[in-house]
């Protein structure tokens, strides 16, 4: 029980601080942990890693930013913490299944009308690859 409440202070940590710059090393030494047992017990706990967990949350921010259309990408990315517009826009295709200038432009409205507690369940990113990429339509 001691390591899930652990656990559960890092995924806290996490979830408060995605923007800064954190590192598995600084989060296991936080939680009296080495980085391996912080990680399987993570992943056990969340069925995720520490790092897929952060790039999650960094996306999702992203995606509510992009929304509200008022920022550039360039704006966005270092707003969720990234420090590399590729790493981003690379992590944000993976996640999302389009890249993020192409979010901006299509869902600046994908969440009008939307009460905001259920907005983040309709536009959560898929997790793991496995966005659904455009099909390409017959003719």
């Amino acid at each position: 029980m001691r390591d899930i409440a652990v656990i559960r202070r890092v995924r806290d940590r996490i979830d408060r601080d995605y923007a800064k710059p954190l590192s598995l090393d600084t989060l296991a030494r936080a939680a009296h942990m080495s980085v391996g047992h912080l990680s399987r017990e993570f992943r056990r706990v969340y069925g995720e890693s520490p790092y897929s967990y952060l790039m999650t949350r960094r996306i999702e921010r992203a995606m509510t930013l992009l929304r509200r259309g008022d920022l550039s990408v360039t704006d966005v990315c270092f707003a969720v913490g990234f420090s590399s517009l590729g790493t981003f826009s690379t992590r944000f295709t993976e996640l999302v299944g389009v890249p993020p200038s192409l979010y901006r432009r299509d869902h600046s409205q994908a969440a009008a009308g939307i009460p905001p507690c259920l907005s983040k369940q309709v536009t959560r990113p898929v997790k793991n690859r496995e966005a659904r990429t455009r099909q390409s339509r017959l003719p």
